[in-house]
């Protein structure tokens, strides 16, 4: 093992007592200390790996996750001489795991890098692995949602949700609100789909015994109800331009009457809102107002589509099929999953719970075959533009077929990068 720098010497037995799991790196990726936070959670056998590559020990890469087609936050610090932080996934002694590491440069008298501290907190808000409930995911575009949840989550700015029907808008704010300090609160879902004005007006404020026509009893709103917790706004855009002033009043003050009353009821909530719809357009038109978009929208997280992730389809479908309650246990064949992934999901990941619900009863014998898939499931489709090439992974396979040159040159054409184009083919298996 290298010769340790005496400032590292110094930061071992300080760094022994730290709740978190940390380990100090030389500034060639060795690993110089470990802390005993770390070799519990991550060690093999108590045993921390001094002297291996912490690429090779946390990703069993045989070359920098830089080189790997990951981001490498010691090569930002290098070069910065400040603190880095991305989210990984770390091979652990439980499997894969989701873990928001922390990178510091340490510094010798003349201002050189020396060697470097890093700071790894496990993820408990999403999986890497199939599980019965909350978020599972591995592809790139599902790690950069899950690093805004992950920074989004302790604090209390107003998150804001966008994404594609069945994109799992709902579980996202539940890991939201799970990650935050008012996780032991109430998490109060408003379906803002469909409400006219006095529905929507009563749902989320509440009325008096006898504010109207059938108003027998007092009803606490949902505004009430989330007092302590989280207010989740589900399809904030179709909530009525009429109500959208009364909307910004409850968000601004935490205050309401609820109708029929002349008392003003006091609500403390966190506020996460979701849409499928293009809200800056809206603005635009009027539609919706603009002081509301800018109260809702203090940390705006997009959220993926499938065919954007189509990585992580066998990781989804076996947990979907875990979730799905009643005998039997079925189990997708590898035929029907390439068939899947032919696929281009505009329902996103509802319309993937919603074709393997159907074909599990197929499955008498526990598999699920491309025979038990709709007929609609796998046909591809010409690209016959560069916009449905980026997106479609049928007309991806048939371009590869067709098309007369190079990788990059067939990137450029579909208006991808080369490592998006390279992913997607890989995912095909046509690489």
């Amino acid at each position: 093992m290298p010769e340790a720098h005496p400032l590292i010497l110094a930061l071992v037995s300080y760094l022994e007592h730290d709740a978190l799991p940390t380990i100090v790196l030389d500034t060639d990726y060795n690993i110089l200390a470990a802390n005993a936070a770390y070799r519990r959670q991550f060690g093999h056998d108590e045993q921390a790996p001094l002297g291996e590559k912490c690429h090779r020990v946390s990703h069993h890469y045989a070359v920098p996750c830089d080189q790997a087609g990951e981001h490498c936050p010691m090569r930002k610090a290098w070069a910065s001489k400040e603190p880095e932080r991305v989210l990984h996934i770390h091979h652990t002694p439980r499997g894969p795991e989701h873990v928001d590491v922390e990178l510091r440069p340490i510094l010798d008298e003349q201002g050189r890098v020396v060697a470097f501290v890093e700071r790894l907190t496990s993820i408990a808000l999403a999986s890497a692995q199939p599980q019965q409930q909350g978020l599972v995911g591995r592809a790139p575009a599902f790690k950069t949602a899950l690093a805004s949840l992950q920074r989004a989550a302790p604090a209390q700015i107003p998150v804001l949700l966008q994404g594609e029907s069945g994109t799992g808008k709902e579980l996202f704010a539940r890991a939201i609100h799970l990650g935050s300090p008012r996780a032991n609160g109430p998490l109060v879902v408003v379906d803002c789909t469909g409400l006219t004005e006095s529905l929507f007006e009563s749902e989320l404020f509440g009325y008096e015994k006898g504010a109207f026509t059938g108003a027998n009893q007092r009803k606490v709103g949902l505004a009430e109800a989330a007092h302590g917790g989280t207010l989740f706004l589900d399809e904030i855009g179709e909530v009525p331009l009429a109500m959208q002033v009364k909307l910004l009043r409850l968000i601004e003050s935490g205050s309401f009457r609820p109708v029929g009353s002349l008392r003003t009821v006091h609500a403390d909530f966190r506020l996460v809102s979701a849409t499928h719809k293009p809200l800056k357009q809206m603005v635009a038109e009027g539609t919706f107002r603009e002081d509301l978009y800018y109260r809702i929208s203090g940390f705006p997280i997009r959220l993926p589509a499938l065919r954007e992730r189509v990585e992580d389809l066998p990781l989804l479908a076996e947990s979907l099929l875990q979730r799905m309650a009643g005998p039997p246990a079925v189990s997708l064949t590898e035929a029907a999953l390439t068939q899947l992934r032919l696929h281009t999901f505009p329902g996103n990941i509802r319309e993937l719970r919603n074709i393997l619900e159907r074909a599990r009863l197929f499955a008498d014998d526990g598999l699920i075959r491309p025979e038990h898939l709709p007929d609609d499931v796998g046909q591809p489709l010409p690209a016959t533009t560069r916009g449905r090439g980026r997106n479609d992974l049928g007309g991806l396979a048939l371009a590869m077929e067709q098309f007369q040159g190079s990788r990059s040159e067939l990137a450029r054409h579909l208006g991808l990068s080369e490592r998006t184009l390279y992913r997607r083919l890989k995912a095909l298996g046509l690489n």
